[in-house]
């Protein structure tokens, strides 16, 4: 039997969210349903629904930043059970099959990961996010939240904490390494965290100097204003790996030169607009400017252990589901300190 579950939803491009219902596909044998308890707000919800990225199916219910409880499991299901604590994040199946997805990097599948919200899944029905009270996914896309980890600060570890953790981990970031961090958002205070939690000693880069104290207490070692040029001459050549959280275009070549000879840049933030590079800002000094987009199943789960050792959560404003679209418009104004957690029992 299917389930009919409350949901906001965007009607059609452009247009307010609305409280509205869903259908849930029936439980099947190695399915999951899932009491979806808390849902986080990305950027990527406000350009997906408004059409910023392509067409879209409407009405369409974004959120890939879910935490919730097994309400019901498939006959096959072995590895969850009902009342277990648990997360799904931006991918909800993949071919399974291609060497990407055998290498735990579901979401390089080269068949092309299935998203949490406006994709077609493999039976043919688009996928629906998690502003809603029940989904249902693939076992294999459910994660386990650790006992340590509030439901409402690990709902952005699903995108927020594995988009920064994964790079930092890909390139070695830990003890003796310098790491710096573009912008202090809703990526960004995640990178900061868990890159001071892995070892490096951790920059924060930002436009202005506003968010310095939060920078500091959430654990950066120096913070620095990008719009000050001294910016760019006192750190020359200091640093291992940039991790770049903003969605705008910046001067790469400028923060390439801020690299160590080998040193990387890494780009998570994803701005629509091209982000031209000098061939010598690379050349110079043996540098690279790499991207990386979320994470496997594997590493996602690797990331919420590792957050529950070091007792790592998001920054988070819980907001009913009532103010899901002003939360929106502060989310594009910059106005939230770190993330938006949408309180889904405000929606039942």
């Amino acid at each position: 039997m299917s389930t009919i579950a409350k949901a906001y939803a965007a009607p059609a491009a452009g247009a307010d969210l609305i409280e509205t219902t869903i259908e849930r596909r029936e439980v099947g044998p190695k399915d999951v349903l899932i009491e979806i308890k808390f849902a986080g707000i990305c950027h990527s919800d406000i350009h997906t629904v408004r059409g910023d990225w392509g067409p879209q199916s409407y009405p369409l219910a974004p959120g890939h930043e879910i935490a919730g409880i097994v309400a019901a499991v498939g006959s096959e299901v072995t590895k969850h059970a009902v009342g277990d604590r648990v997360g799904v994040g931006c991918m909800v199946n993949s071919c399974g099959s291609c060497v990407n997805c055998k290498n735990g990097d579901e979401q390089y599948c080269l068949e092309g990961m299935v998203g949490t919200y406006g994709a077609t899944d493999r039976d043919g029905t688009i996928t629906q996010g998690g502003y809603s009270t029940h989904v249902v996914v693939t076992e294999d896309f459910v994660l386990t939240i650790p006992e340590g980890i509030d439901l409402d600060v690990a709902a952005p570890l699903l995108c927020a904490g594995i988009t920064t953790f994964s790079p930092l981990q890909h390139w070695g970031a830990g003890p003796g390494t310098k790491v710096a961090v573009i912008g202090l958002g809703g990526l960004g205070h995640m990178a900061v965290k868990l890159a001071r939690a892995m070892g490096a000693e951790v920059t924060v880069l930002s436009q202005s100097l506003k968010k310095r104290e939060d920078g500091l207490r959430l654990g950066a070692d120096h913070y620095y204003a990008t719009s000050e040029e001294s910016t760019f001459s006192e750190l020359a050549g200091s640093l291992d790996l940039i991790i770049n959280t903003v969605s705008a275009p910046i001067d790469v070549s400028a923060f390439l030169g801020l690299l160590t000879v080998g040193g990387t840049m890494v780009n998570v933030g994803a701005p629509a607009e091209p982000l031209p590079v000098q061939a010598m800002a690379l050349i110079g000094g043996r540098r690279s400017f790499a991207g990386s987009m979320i994470g496997g199943i594997a590493q996602t789960q690797q990331m919420l252990d590792f957050c529950a050792e070091h007792g790592i959560g998001a920054e988070i404003e819980v907001i009913e589901a009532a103010r899901i679209n002003e939360a929106y418009e502060r989310v594009l104004a910059s106005d939230v300190r770190y993330r938006f957690v949408v309180d889904i029992s405000t929606l039942a």
